[in-house]
């Protein structure tokens, strides 16, 4: 039997429960998931002084054939995305920008500095996220950045935000797409601080700096990441999720929710509905913490599915910007970006297809017994025949079809790149 014909046998099940299949593939072909760019150079980025990574961050893993020029990561992408259905994003850090072989260090990036990036986008209709880059730099060695109590550090990194915010903005303004620009940094302390209060009001009065010029939000918005520890920071983190989040609200700017930046009991999905009656939108970066913030490759397990239903069930398509973030060189990384990014999408698609409306008919009821019946139920219901069908219909492989595409590529690009 033929996709074709699994999907309208598969659709009949569905519809029974008054499930409108072709409304539910309609809005999954509008929702963007923003692609990180880093998964494909194990955050290397293009900087001409490129230093060792560091700031918390750990990458494992050598396989070969890794990106190692812009031109190299951008058909790298392009691979990827042509395995992967729906138009999305590619979501840059600031250490990505080209400067033409000049030194330009990060309190001086400009939107020029990335105008390939953009002449790229429009040509494979894609949108652009930013990140200002905080780790990986000099005056970052000590851990500690826009909470810094030396002003002149802490001045370097105001302006490298002010200045992300600039292409944040360039970019909205040139894709038509908003651009959401997300600050993270790593600052904190390895051991129990004396102090946690002064460095957190450090922090506000250089997030109240960057954040003073107003911008469209046509065209860029800003967001704010949390984490609750990182390699060096493991006793204090300056930017805790209850301050960001108190921070956000305060400044009606987006709170980030990162899935690997909170303790291995605390699930995101859980967190989602409350700040979303709080906040009109938040953002996402979807990660898989194995024990600590390790950023595996996002499978299809139950936190993922548990965050497309609550994005879907509570009517917030519109209203929650998915990203990405995992990076893994321990596996071929086009496939690692292939692998996570479907496995998101199909998260999303797993929802459309619930009957959300039932359900929670029923836990207004307190009728849990048939609630809790119908979610196991719906576990094994043909979900698969309408994914296949899906990507049959955007043009991309169906199945595992896309691993020999991810063969092919890696015996003819990827071995032949040197490192």
């Amino acid at each position: 039997m033929g996709v074709k014909e699994t999907f309208e046998q598969a659709k009949k099940q569905y519809e029974q429960w008054g499930i409108s299949v072709e409304e539910a593939l309609d809005k999954l072909k509008q929702i963007p998931i923003s692609i990180h760019c880093w998964q494909g150079d194990d955050i290397g980025g293009f900087e001409v002084e490129q230093q060792e990574l560091s700031g918390g961050i750990d990458v494992t893993g050598d396989y070969p054939g890794k990106a190692t020029t812009p031109e190299q990561l951008r058909s790298d992408l392009e691979k990827a995305l042509s395995l992967i259905p729906g138009k999305h994003k590619i979501n840059l850090h600031a250490i990505y920008a080209e400067t033409d072989g000049e030194v330009v260090d990060r309190d001086a990036i400009e939107p020029k500095h990335f105008k390939n990036w953009v002449e790229w986008a429009k040509k494979n209709q894609l949108g652009l996220d930013f990140n200002p880059t905080f780790f990986s730099h000099p005056k970052a060695a000590d851990g500690l950045t826009l909470a810094h109590p030396d002003d002149d550090i802490r001045e370097f990194w105001i302006n490298h935000c002010i200045q992300s915010r600039k292409i944040s903005e360039y970019f909205g303004k040139e894709l038509g797409q908003t651009s959401l620009n997300n600050i993270w940094v790593p600052d904190g302390y390895k051991d129990i601080p004396s102090d946690r209060l002064t460095p957190r009001k450090r922090l506000k009065d250089s997030l109240d700096q960057i954040l003073a010029e107003k911008i469209d939000e046509r065209y860029s918005v800003d967001a704010v990441e949390s984490k609750l520890f990182g390699i060096g920071s493991e006793a204090y983190v300056v930017g805790s999720h209850e301050f960001y989040m108190g921070y956000s609200l305060k400044n009606n700017i987006l709170c980030l929710l990162d899935t690997g930046h909170y303790h291995p009991t605390e699930m995101v999905s859980n967190k989602i509905s409350s700040l979303l009656l709080f906040q009109d939108k938040l953002a996402l970066h979807v990660s898989r913490p194995v024990r600590w913030d390790s950023d595996h490759v996002v499978i299809l397990d139950d936190e993922l599915r548990e965050i497309g239903l609550e994005i879907v069930r509570n009517n917030a398509l519109d209203k929650v910007m998915i990203g990405l973030d995992f990076f893994d060189a321990s596996i071929n990384r086009v496939a690692a970006w292939t692998i996570g990014t479907r496995n998101m999408i199909k998260s999303l698609l797993y929802a459309l297809l619930m009957p959300n409306d039932h359900l929670k008919q029923l836990q207004e009821q307190g009728n849990y017994t048939e609630r809790l019946a119908l979610l196991e139920e719906f576990k094994t219901y043909p979900f698969g025949a309408i994914w296949d069908y899906y990507c049959e219909q955007m043009g991309v492989p169906v199945q595992e079809q896309w691993l020999e595409s991810v063969k092919n590529y890696e015996q003819e690009v990827l071995s032949q790149r040197e490192g």
